[in-house]
């Protein structure tokens, strides 16, 4: 692991990899290399996670190349330097801001989105101009073997490498140096990674989860929630961090929203072949444990055998309710109810700030006043999970959720250090800076800089 890292140190002190030619390139190599494995990607996702073909490519494969194709489109645009404004005493001085690479970067992958988590900053780390060194989830085998397979087949191990094991290779790299580190995955291991980072002042991107909230009025289009609930909860068997963790809903319309929900429900995800699996014999359990309270509805029988966790409601439950007392992360769903929008809004503030939050309303007076009274990292009105889709929107937490933010323009920002520098002009050196520092001087700075 010290060689690798040193060896990649050495190949990013060449220079190599900063020109835009070389960068574009290496994006394009990225695409080929996907486009090459999909099959191999597409089936590894089945084996891991049951994710149909359909689901796989359109949020793992189809994501990453849309990214890619935008990053070719504007990577000139964004490498360029800056000319920004100056100040009156800064006479005929001119004032620039360049994006340089930070170097070498650790990406951290989860196991919920295998590939697209791993790939979406790493087009960012290209795009910059870095090498980076990515270390897949340890869970999710057969697509960790398919990464592996493409960057040896892609690039020198020199410029990006593959690194796989379990939590104790973590800690290993952990240990190391970096110029930047990505991470998404659970608060927990979050702050673990920020810990050790810190030892080495290493910057940090922190991709994490937490309970993101629902809240649907009595003013929603309940047959329009329900359909766009279900699709943002569902995906993936639930495992997507800014899936909906809970509803609050107004008591007039629970039961109408939820026999709407139901409907939906037994019309969508009545097959089970083709709905997401557990990804491991652990988290099911976990997520079997979550139901020991309230009133549980499902469209089919689990089966623990094949970790199929069929779509749950569970309604009847309190914020002292299992369910309640940690991000869900799996099919579940739970269900509380609210008379006055303005309690629940004081009672989120309590609470730590979710990744993301989604309200049903068309009430336009409730909408401003959720948006601007609570903190989350992203969301959405009307819709859910969606907002992901859109690259010009940075997506990111704050607080517990995480910090700092990527995709599109972002992720480019994110491994880039932005230098500052200014440029003056050497045939003319006015004196008023200089001493002696005359009360002619002081009067005329002090005019100047009022």
């Amino acid at each position: 692991m010290n060689s690798m890292i040193h060896a990649q140190r050495q190949y990013f002190a060449t220079d190599v990899t900063k020109p835009y030619a070389f960068r574009y390139a290496q994006l394009a190599k990225l695409k080929q290399a996907i486009e090459k494995f999909e099959p191999q990607i597409l089936e590894a996702l089945k084996k891991d996670l049951n994710k149909s073909e359909f689901e796989a490519y359109t949020t793992e494969v189809g994501f990453t190349l849309m990214s890619i194709k935008k990053a070719l489109k504007n990577l000139k645009q964004w490498m360029k330097i800056k000319k920004v404004s100056g100040e009156l005493f800064l006479f005929m001085t001119q004032s620039f801001v360049m994006p340089e690479p930070k170097g070498n970067v650790l990406l951290i992958g989860p196991y919920n989105y295998p590939f697209q988590l791993v790939i979406e900053p790493l087009i960012g780390v290209i795009a910059a101009g870095n090498t980076a060194i990515i270390k897949p989830s340890e869970f999710t085998k057969h697509t960790e073997k398919v990464i592996v397979d493409m960057f040896r087949e892609t690039f020198a191990p020199e410029y990006i490498a593959v690194v796989t094991g379990d939590a104790s290779v973590n800690q290993a790299l952990l240990a190391e140096k970096f110029d930047h580190i990505f991470f998404t995955g659970s608060t927990r291991v979050g702050q673990i990674v920020y810990e050790a980072a810190a030892k080495h002042l290493t910057p940090v991107t922190l991709e994490l989860g937490g309970k993101s909230p629902t809240i649907i009025d009595e003013t929603a289009n309940l047959e329009v929630a329900a359909k766009r609930i279900a699709f943002a909860k569902f995906t993936n068997a639930g495992q997507t961090c800014i899936a909906p963790d809970y509803v609050y809903i107004h008591e007039t319309i629970k039961d109408a929203f939820l026999e709407q929900l139901k409907k939906v429900i037994s019309s969508l995800y009545a097959d089970q072949t083709s709905f997401g699996k557990i990804v491991s014999d652990r988290h099911y359990s976990r997520l079997q444990a979550l139901l020991k309270e309230g009133t549980v509805w499902t469209v089919n029988p689990s089966e623990a055998s094949t970790r199929y966790l069929s779509p749950t409601l569970v309604s009847d439950v309190s914020w002292k309710s299992p369910v309640m007392n940690e991000e869900i992360f799996g099919p579940i769903l739970p269900f509380m109810t609210f008379r006055d929008l303005d309690d629940v809004i004081q009672l989120l503030k309590t609470k730590e700030k979710p990744l993301a939050l989604y309200l049903f309303s068309e009430s336009k007076t409730n909408q401003t006043k959720v948006w601007q009274s609570l903190s989350f990292g992203n969301g959405a009105i009307n819709d859910a999970l969606m907002q992901v889709a859109n690259s010009s929107l940075p997506f990111g937490g704050v607080g517990s959720s995480g910090m700092g933010s990527y995709h599109g323009y972002e992720s480019f920002k994110t491994f880039s250090h932005f230098k500052s520098y200014i440029k003056k002009a050497t045939w003319i050196d006015l004196p008023v800076a200089y001493p002696p520092h005359t009360k002619a001087k002081f009067n005329l700075i002090k005019k100047i800089m009022k």
